[in-house]
């Protein structure tokens, strides 16, 4: 196992081949996929032949960095992915954060508590200056777990693809600079 990052009751771990039926059934749930699709299910065949396969050759374009899955300590459940990944169209010392967890996961506080621990790792051990993540406006519980890791509403914008419930509201970018998490971990220190 190729662990990356962890926490009292998590452990993010590097996807594998053998994570495609975790893939199948987490974003088999219309809930689940709800903010992204508008609730349609991804296909099987499109997890194996293009998500996945997608997700591994992203530890080789970025080294360090990706989709990782979040597993809980005590029994090894998957309860999800959590993601840092830069994207192309970002500074090189920016990474993208966003996480997608089973239902049965949802309002135990994993979603805050893994992202933490990868904006930990991204800050301290992969030298990033900013991360940032984007979620729909109406997406209220997302938005709620990005205040909590002390990320800060930097614009909303309309992305120009096929609307789905809620997106005429827009989508948020939220950010977090490396000085201001050093800051606030400071002050939870003290």
């Amino acid at each position: 196992m190729d662990v990356v990052a962890g926490t009292e009751r998590l452990v993010l771990r590097r996807l594998t081949k053998e994570d495609s039926e975790h893939l199948v059934e987490l974003d088999g749930d219309p809930e689940v996929m709800r903010y992204t699709t508008g609730g349609v299910p991804t296909p099987r065949i499109r997890i194996e032949t293009a998500v996945l396969p997608a997700m591994l050759r992203d530890y080789g374009r970025y080294p360090g960095f990706g989709a990782f899955a979040g597993q809980r300590r005590d029994d090894g459940e998957f309860i999800g992915w959590f993601m840092l990944l830069p994207r192309a169209d970002s500074a090189p010392d920016e990474a993208e954060l966003g996480y997608r967890l089973r239902k049965p996961a949802w309002g135990k506080g994993y979603a805050t508590e893994g992202s933490r621990a990868l904006l930990r790792y991204g800050f301290t051990e992969r030298g990033l200056r900013r991360a940032f993540a984007e979620t729909m406006t109406v997406n209220a519980r997302s938005r709620r777990v990005l205040e909590k890791l002390g990320m800060r509403l930097a614009y909303t914008f309309f992305p120009p693809y096929a609307p789905i419930e809620g997106s005429e509201h827009g989508e948020v970018r939220y950010t977090l600079d490396r000085d201001a998490w050093e800051a606030a971990s400071e002050r939870t220190r003290g």
